[in-house]
Parts: structure tokens; C-alpha cells; sequence
């Protein structure tokens, strides 16, 4: 699958922690009818028989929508199901070691925060960043906080695209205005919210905005 930036306008990131006794594909789903335009299944702690069955039916499902669907930092998971990429971290992979492994056809995000860390994800074939966190999160431990000057500097310094990451809201899309982003990635601003689509579609809304200024 071929990478276009306006894939990754509004990139959805799973976590389980907020499923409220539902499923992941009926929260999937309901961030999809909202308009989310790139998946990304995010599981620290599953076993991997039920990651599979997991990954096999989100795949499916990203399929129906015609949009990216991604997995994080497992690449072979991501190599069983056919999944149209993976999302890694810094520490987890290098760029160039997945690339080996996945093929030239498929997409390649990795995390990063600085412009050096971003330059070399580029060199060794990463076709876009996760950069973050621009705001203060609560979903992710380690997770370091980016200025907005760094984000900035990251995005003039690279030729792929840079999605923005961390402590993302409706309410404080619009602070990112240009920066150079060419979408956001949420968890929580999606899937903790009482009405998924709603959420989904007011958040796509602003981020329209803001990538445009």
C-alpha cells in the first residue's frame, strides 16, 4: 500500500484500557464511521494467538474503509496478517532492520523527537514520523515531551510526512497550527470519549483546519 499524506490526517492509535466491556472492532469501527482515516493496533500485553485473531478481523475491517491499517512495534505479527505496515520506536527496531524484513510495498512509521533522530529514520526509509509528545499525556509512561519548536525544526528538516502525537485534543489541535504537521495521531481523544463517531468527527473537523494553516 502506497503511503499518501492525507491518509494520516486523523490516526487512530487502539488501547484497550477504555473498552468499557465492548470490543475493539466495535470501538474500531465507530472511530471509523467518524472518519478516522489511519488505524494503528497498539497491544503490550496480549497473548499472541488473540493479537492475530485481533490484527486478522481490524485488518479486514481497515479494508472495508479503504484505510492504512498499521501495527505497533510487532513485525511479525504485522507480517503474518499481511498488515499494510508497522509503527516502531526508537529503541524497538531500526528503520532500515524492518524495511529488510517487510518488504519495499509497505509503510514504515517510526517515533522520534529530535531532528536528528528524525533525519536518520528518513535515511533508513521510515515513510513518515510520530512525533510527540507535544503535549502532556497520561497514556504513555516514557513518553517525552516535544516543543513545539522541535516539532517545527522536524518538519522542515524531512521530506515525509510528520504526524504529531501526545496529549492531542479537540480543545488543543488548533496550537498546532503551522508547524508543518500533516495530521495528529490520538488515543484517548478518541476512544475515551462517550460518543466515538462524534468525537472522531469534531476532532477531524479542527485537524482540518490546522494542517491547513
Amino acid at each position: 500500500m502506497k503511503l499518501d499524506k492525507k491518509d494520516l490526517l486523523l490516526y487512530a492509535v487502539t488501547d484497550r484500557h477504555w473498552l468499557d466491556g465492548r470490543t475493539l472492532y466495535e470501538v474500531v469501527k465507530e472511530s471509523l464511521d467518524g472518519g478516522a482515516t489511519f488505524i494503528q493496533l497498539r497491544e503490550k500485553d496480549l497473548d499472541e494467538e488473540s493479537f492475530l485473531e485481533e490484527a486478522r478481523e481490524l485488518k479486514k475491517l481497515c479494508a472495508e474503509y479503504k484505510v492504512p491499517f498499521v501495527i505497533n512495534d510487532n513485525v511479525d505479527i504485522a507480517l503474518k496478517i499481511d498488515a499494510d505496515g508497522v509503527h516502531v520506536g526508537q529503541s524497538d527496531m531500526e528503520a532500515g532492520d524492518v524495511r529488510e524484513k517487510l518488504g519495499p510495498d509497505k509503510i514504515i512509521g517510526v517515533s522520534a523527537q529530535t531532528v536528528e533522530q528524525a533525519l536518520l529514520a528518513e535515511k533508513r526509509g521510515a515513510d513518515y514520523l510520530g512525533v510527540g509528545a507535544v503535549f502532556p499525556t497520561g497514556s504513555k509512561d516514557d513518553a517525552d515531551d516535544v516543543s513545539h519548536e522541535t516539532l517545527k525544526a522536524i518538519c522542515e528538516a524531512v521530506s515525509i510526512p510528520v504526524i504529531a502525537i501526545g496529549g492531542i485534543t479537540v480543545d488543543n489541535t488548533k496550537k498546532l497550527a503551522g508547524t508543518g504537521i500533516c495530521g495528529i495521531a490520538v488515543i484517548s481523544a478518541i476512544y475515551a470519549q462517550p460518543d466515538i463517531p462524534e468525537a472522531t468527527r469534531k476532532l477531524k473537523f479542527v485537524t482540518e483546519q490546522t494542517v491547513s494553516n
